[in-house]
């Protein structure tokens, strides 16, 4: 089955659409990446979805506008991805969408949004959508989150040690995926982008969005006293399974903690990035040595920003810290084939969560299906059951 995997993180900076070929065979589901291809959201667009988040206050109308025309954007970029990625035979889309909003309350997910229509998909492409996949695993007890976690622990579950998977977004998560008598665990250990965006978005007046190739970073030195301030946040402390989002770490929380240092002349721009750059490495650091990791499987956006990447080997020293293309998930894609994979088992009716790791009561199905051009067919139950393992056949790539 072809499934092409819809994703934009919380940096919000573009769509990335991976397409996969993805077969079920003796309880190993086999992985084949046909590539990526990704579209930034044309200025505007990203404009009104940055000035609607949180903390910003908005209105229902300016989410029915982002609801629509989000779901365009994704739905221009699946029709792309289904002809050049699938020749185009796409069996199925799988959106995660875009989130606005993620509603915790005392370490509890009582709700998270995601925009992005799929009605728009499924009418540009006519092929079925799974989207909405959150609130199920909300609904069941869970975080709704890292959602990437299935997919982590049945690829690194037969690795030797105890691989660490992490996730280096707007947000950065890791998955252990446990063995030898222990529970798999995910969650969210933090900022990675998030704070670095925001700094660099203030400090240079709105004129740069991101710390290009973590020069700004680089340039820098990190300021102590304002990292001991950040890491006193009391999210740090808190037990997994736990999750947060920019409705916590946006630049608001940065300039609180700037002002509290009441310092006799501002700091270096330079050295405040520096500064949250060694935030995001500290604490995925901390979580790393805390599960006893013995190697980093990294992906996600933040993989390209040098100086995180440094920073982050030089707090772990002895852990190897790679990025998972080594093993054949590229890492500017790897959160879009999970979402593919979660498409795939949902459409077959199979459960997208593992409890330990979100917090779930059970196991659940995820997402809603929005039927295609045509009469919506099931495919027949995978024989044997829910897969197990993952393997990425690159062979033919």
């Amino acid at each position: 089955m072809r499934v092409i995997g819809l994703m934009s993180g919380t940096s919000y900076d573009a769509v990335d659409a991976a397409a996969a070929d993805l077969r079920v065979e003796a309880g190993t589901l086999r992985l084949t990446p046909l590539g990526l291809i990704s579209q930034a959201y044309d200025t505007r667009l990203r404009n009104e979805l940055a000035a609607a988040l949180p903390p910003a206050a908005t209105t229902l109308e300016t989410v029915c506008r982002l609801d629509a025309r989000i779901g365009q954007a994704f739905a221009e970029l699946a029709a792309r991805a289904d002809r050049e990625l699938c020749d185009g035979r796409a069996d199925l889309v799988a959106s995660h969408g875009q989130t606005v909003f993620h509603w915790t309350d005392g370490g509890r997910v009582h709700g998270s949004l995601q925009i992005g229509q799929p009605a728009w998909i499924a009418e540009r492409t006519g092929r079925p959508v799974v989207s909405d996949f959150r609130p199920r695993d909300i609904a069941a007890g869970g975080q709704g989150a890292p959602l990437v976690a299935v997919v982590d622990v049945m690829w690194l579950r037969d690795r030797p040690g105890r691989p660490v998977a992490l996730n280096l977004g707007g947000i950065a998560n890791i998955t252990v995926p446990g063995g030898d008598g222990r529970e798999p665990l995910a969650y969210d250990t933090g900022p990675a982008n998030a704070l670095v965006d925001a700094a660099v978005r203030h400090l240079t007046g709105g004129r740069r969005d991101i710390d290009a190739e973590g020069a700004m970073a680089a340039r820098g030195t990190v300021h102590r006293p304002l990292l001991e301030r950040l890491l006193a946040e009391p999210y740090y402390a808190r037990p997994a399974p736990k999750t947060t989002g920019k409705e916590l770490f946006h630049e608001g929380h940065l300039l609180a903690a700037l002002d509290g240092l009441a310092l006799p002349a501002p700091l270096p721009a330079d050295d405040v990035v520096a500064t949250v750059t060694a935030l995001a490495a500290h604490t995925v650091a901390d979580a790393v040595r805390s599960h006893a990791g013995t190697e980093v499987i990294a992906s996600g956006g933040g993989t390209r920003n040098p100086t995180l990447m440094r920073m982050l080997a030089a707090a772990l020293p002895g852990i190897p810290v790679r990025t998972s293309d080594a093993l054949g998930l590229p890492a500017a894609a790897k959160e879009a084939y999970a979402f593919a994979v979660l498409g795939f088992l949902t459409l077959h009716g199979l459960a997208g969560t593992v409890p330990a790791c979100t917090g779930a009561r059970h196991a659940a199905v995820l997402g809603s299906l929005t039927p295609g051009a045509g009469p919506l067919r099931l495919p027949p139950p995978v024989q044997g059951g829910a897969p197990t393992r993952l393997r990425v056949d690159t062979s033919t790539t």
